[in-house]
């Protein structure tokens, strides 16, 4: 990779799935050459929801190291992939309400340009997977940024089957080999479309 691209991976994650996918697309960044930022979203749930799944309250000590998002990490990325549990069908509310303090930089013009991905996991089968990447694809639009989604270019997607974005269900156990590997297909996707954008620019 000529260009130097910085990554942002943003995600949320109640019990762990989707930091596995996450933690996968930093890898597939790293390997396309790019810098790195790894950054969770600020945890919303009151304690006593938390505490009634053994689970959520394990994730959430096991990554009391991972630094919080904050805008800058925004900003200082060529490349952000957002990842987040389907709830309903969209996007969690703790991702939402992180994305909903970006109104600063939208104004001052500093979110357009960038290149966005999404990922996900639902806890069935066709759980609004889809239309969770949608719906923050809605987002990427008035922020002006350049989606790019994994497509069917990579013969894992044919397998993972999902060309929105890396998708997981979680009602099935933890992410497997494919979905792994899809997960670090589309970061590495995301960071190749970046340098050469940014190769163009300067060019």
């Amino acid at each position: 990779m000529s260009e130097f691209v910085n990554v942002s991976i943003i995600y949320y994650s109640s019990t762990g799935n989707v930091y596995s996918l996450a933690q996968a697309a930093v890898e597939g960044a790293e390997k396309a050459g790019a810098q790195v930022r790894l950054r969770k979203v600020a945890e919303t749930t009151p304690q006593e929801v938390i505490d009634t799944r053994d689970e959520w309250v394990q994730h959430l000590q096991d990554t009391a190291d991972v630094a919080e998002v904050h805008l800058d990490d925004v900003e200082w990325a060529d490349v952000v992939l957002f990842g987040t549990p389907t709830r309903f069908g969209n996007p969690a509310s703790q991702l939402r309400v992180f994305m909903e303090t970006t109104g600063p930089l939208w104004f001052q013009g500093n979110l357009a340009g960038k290149v966005y991905s999404a990922f996900t996991a639902s806890n069935t089968p066709h759980g609004g997977q889809e239309s969770t990447i949608l719906a923050l694809a809605n987002t990427f639009y008035h922020w002006g940024g350049i989606i790019v989604p994994p497509g069917y270019t990579d013969p894992v997607q044919f397998q993972s089957g999902n060309p929105y974005g890396t998708s997981h269900v979680a009602g099935e156990g933890a992410p497997g080999d494919v979905t792994l590997q899809a997960a670090r297909h589309q970061a590495r996707r995301a960071v190749e479309i970046a340098a050469a954008i940014k190769a163009g620019s300067t060019a």
